[in-house]
């Protein structure tokens, strides 16, 4: 599925200008590469000419990755072409584990003198009524854990060589959930919350050090993660492509945010009148649910 025409209106959409940065040469560590925005993320840096480092559990597919981007390498494809040399590193790593956190950027600091860019990606989605979690507090627990500890962890680790030369950039993944409340997802708002508040303090104090940090709010994007939801088939859905495309360009121009105007007009309007804002909200919820659940009885039938 690609992206609803109503997705293709972007706020903070970064202008390709003399002020955009090359990638070639710039060493890039990706979580969660090895699948969906990751994985597409990471092969469109590394055509650039990036040197990738791709962090996630599954080692097999983090093998894979590395051998399609090798694979291009060898055959000329992009800036990275002619150059005989891989421009991918593996480090599998379980990011709800904090011992393989620091094992994984350790790996990573001893092979590499510097760190250009971390994009913190890897995540994990959890879509549960309140009413049904009241027993259900470790569903909070893991999702904090993956979606912002574990991004916490990567940052302070490898912010160090980043201050050392005064250059770098941390890019973390959200979602405009963040920004605009949905029910049901509680426990993955709450996470990419504290992102998101981590992300501008840490850029308040990182101001004149030389380090960018950027947050990408998406909207709802087509990958594994949500194709188990029903639901999200009959809802407009980013394609994975164009998304990895936002952390290309954000590495290039180091906005401070990217979403959609949708999003920071939300954003705006539960500033000025929460409760108003945060009820309207609730209403159009329940009416969109209403009305994909019956797109749903009706294929079901349909098809039986």
């Amino acid at each position: 599925m690609t992206a609803s025409p109503r997705l293709a209106n972007y706020s903070d959409t970064p202008l390709m200008s003399k002020q955009a940065r090359a990638i070639e040469g710039l060493i890039i560590v990706i979580t969660g590469a090895s699948s969906g925005i990751g994985e597409e993320a990471a092969k469109q840096l590394a055509r650039q000419g990036a040197t990738v480092c791709l962090v996630a559990r599954r080692e097999e597919e983090l093998a894979r990755v590395k051998r399609e981007i090798d694979s291009a390498v060898d055959k000329g494809v992009g800036a990275a072409k002619g150059r005989g040399r891989s421009k991918a590193f593996i480090y599998p790593a379980d990011l709800s584990d904090n011992a393989s956190i620091e094992a994984c950027c350790n790996a990573i600091l001893a092979k590499h003198k510097s760190v250009d860019v971390l994009v913190n990606n890897a995540g994990r989605s959890i879509r549960r009524p309140l009413r049904e979690s009241l027993d259900r507090p470790h569903d909070f627990e893991r999702t904090m854990q993956l979606n912002y500890f574990a991004a916490m962890r990567m940052t302070l680790r490898l912010l160090p060589r980043m201050l050392e030369k005064s250059s770098g950039q941390i890019v973390n993944v959200s979602s405009v959930a963040a920004l605009m409340s949905t029910p049901r997802f509680a426990a993955y708002i709450a996470s990419k919350a504290a992102l998101d508040a981590f992300s501008r303090s840490l850029r308040i104090e990182l101001n004149d050090s030389g380090i960018a940090v950027t947050t990408l709010n998406y909207p709802l994007v087509k990958t594994a993660m949500t194709e188990p939801t029903k639901i999200y088939n009959y809802l407009p859905q980013m394609d994975v492509t164009e998304a990895a495309g936002w952390i290309v360009d954000a590495v290039k121009t180091r906005p401070a945010r990217r979403t959609t105007n949708l999003a920071r007009a939300f954003t705006v309007a539960t500033a000025a009148a929460p409760g108003p804002s945060l009820q309207l909200l609730g209403q159009f919820y329940k009416r969109m649910l209403a009305r994909v659940q019956k797109r749903i009885t009706r294929a079901e039938q349909q098809g039986s």
